[in-house]
């Protein structure tokens, strides 16, 4: 299978650094093929501007738009793997889905509403935050999460939302929880991929 990995994470040593390392290293040991989109390392233009619709509507869809929609058309699975910032994605990830992820190419509208263009597709969300995750749990962030993620931009474009990891208190836990969320992540994915 081919996977796409979008990662969104300014530093180099973070510990979603390290998710991503986990991921790329278990794809590719059970034979995956596996491309990894940093970001912020591309210096990826978040913002959609008015010009940027201005030209799609006329059917000139901008070049680095079409690039990572290229990226997107030759994947079978989609990864985001990004912090939780203010309970929702970095810009620069929420830039990406704005931008990429445009009617035309991951939806459109049709007499009976929504059609859905990336079918066939399937999507795994690994986030991470701050808050304890018994305080996401217990407020509904959790699952608002999940609804803004999976059901807002994996099942409103056809991407099937396989799983969503999200794990909590990351800055302030021990290397013991660490490497029990990077075991939680390669035993996901060689559930799902193997």
């Amino acid at each position: 299978m081919k996977h796409l990995i979008v990662y969104a994470h300014p530093r180099t040593n973070s510990f979603n650094h390290v998710i991503l390392d986990t991921a790329v290293n278990t794809l590719k040991k059970n034979g995956h093929d596996v491309v990894v989109r940093d970001l912020y390392e591309l210096g990826f233009q978040p913002v959609l501007t008015a010009a940027d619709i201005a030209s799609m509507r006329k059917g000139v869809i901008p070049e680095d738009i079409k690039n990572e929609q290229l990226y997107i058309t030759e994947a079978d699975v989609i990864i985001f793997i990004s912090p939780i910032w203010w309970t929702g994605l970095p810009a620069i990830l929420k830039g990406y889905v704005d931008r990429v992820f445009a009617k035309g190419f991951a939806y459109a509208s049709g007499e009976e509403g929504i059609v859905k263009l990336l079918k066939g597709k399937k999507g795994l969300i690994i986030n991470t935050h701050g808050a304890p995750k018994e305080v996401y749990n217990q407020i509904g962030m959790t699952d608002g999460l999940k609804i803004t993620s999976d059901t807002g931009i994996f099942d409103f474009t056809g991407i099937e939302a396989i799983d969503h990891l999200l794990f909590g208190s990351v800055p302030d836990v021990n290397d013991a929880a660490r490497n029990q969320m990077l075991q939680t992540v390669e035993q996901t994915i060689q559930t799902h991929f193997a």
